[in-house]
């Protein structure tokens, strides 16, 4: 069993065909089919079904995935670290974030590690904190840049707390709240809001807060990423809680201080396996290793 006959099987898995794997492999078609074949043949079973119309893994080819890209990720990790030793960092680095990310400039950091580590080749990945945590504590991420409310910490991996801040209230322009300069949660509860989805942290804490704080509040729309639901509110669709340093990059909305405004700390977290070389520098960059 080879590699490359591991790296095609993901190839087309990934792509459901053949022929864009040959293409993404930089192979002919022909050469990879036979290649796949010669391994089913070791295998003792197919993994693929081909049709005219779709091509899909089966039940054998499903279970020979997870240890198939277990293998790749080992193999080019053992490079990295070969490379390491003699003085160059290179691979790959998955690195997570929230959108709301403010602690940071993630592209000028970016930036920067490429101009110093050209080689290494970076994923980014855009999700909830509480997801980001998971992953980074599965292995799925190296890196990952986060926010939750003081009152919780990322498990299982390790964290650097980067800054902290307090959520302001984020409103049309034409708004007539847009005119005070401050307010209190219980004049905000009347409002409708657009907010993040149930559950997930940051609306746990702010579900909680106006709980306390009067009425029920009506969150009207739930979004997932920060940039559209700032979006939302520009068009008058509702109002927002988000961090204030996040919120003065934005355009086309008002900040309002929060006299008992929510704080947030935003983390940067790893794994706590070993790190590779790629992630090792990476934290080193920021200050965090």
């Amino acid at each position: 069993m080879e590699l490359q006959q591991m790296r095609y099987v993901v190839a087309v898995a990934e792509t459901n065909s053949f022929t864009r794997a040959a293409e993404r492999c930089l192979v002919v078609q022909s050469a990879l089919s036979h290649q796949i074949a010669r391994l089913e043949k070791e295998l003792g079973a197919r993994l693929f079904e081909r049709t005219s119309r779709r091509v899909r893994l089966t039940p054998a080819g499903a279970a020979f995935l997870p240890a198939a890209r277990q293998c790749l990720d080992a193999a080019e990790r053992a490079a990295a670290e070969v490379a390491a030793a003699v003085g160059e960092v290179r691979g790959r680095l998955a690195v997570g974030l929230i959108p709301s990310v403010a602690a940071v400039d993630i592209p000028s950091v970016l930036r920067d590690f490429h101009r110093q580590y050209p080689d290494v080749r970076i994923s980014l990945r855009v999700g909830a904190s509480e997801e980001l945590v998971e992953q980074a504590r599965e292995g799925a991420l190296e890196v990952a840049f986060l926010g939750l409310p003081t009152t919780a910490r990322p498990e299982g991996v390790d964290a650097r707390e980067l800054a902290r801040d307090l959520l302001v209230a984020v409103v049309a322009p034409d708004r007539p709240l847009a005119e005070e300069p401050t307010v209190d949660l219980r004049r905000l509860s009347s409002e409708v809001f657009v907010d993040l989805p149930a559950n997930t942290a940051g609306r746990v804490q702010s579900d909680q807060a106006f709980s306390a704080a009067g009425p029920r509040r009506d969150v009207a729309f739930e979004v997932t990423n920060a940039d559209f639901l700032a979006r939302l509110v520009g068009q008058g669709l509702g109002i927002a809680m988000l961090p204030a340093a996040y919120a003065s990059q934005l355009t086309g909305v008002t900040a309002i201080e929060v006299t008992d405004a929510l704080a947030r700390v935003e983390y940067v977290i790893c794994g706590r396996v070993s790190r590779t070389p790629a992630a090792t520098a990476f934290l080193a960059l920021l200050g965090a290793a």
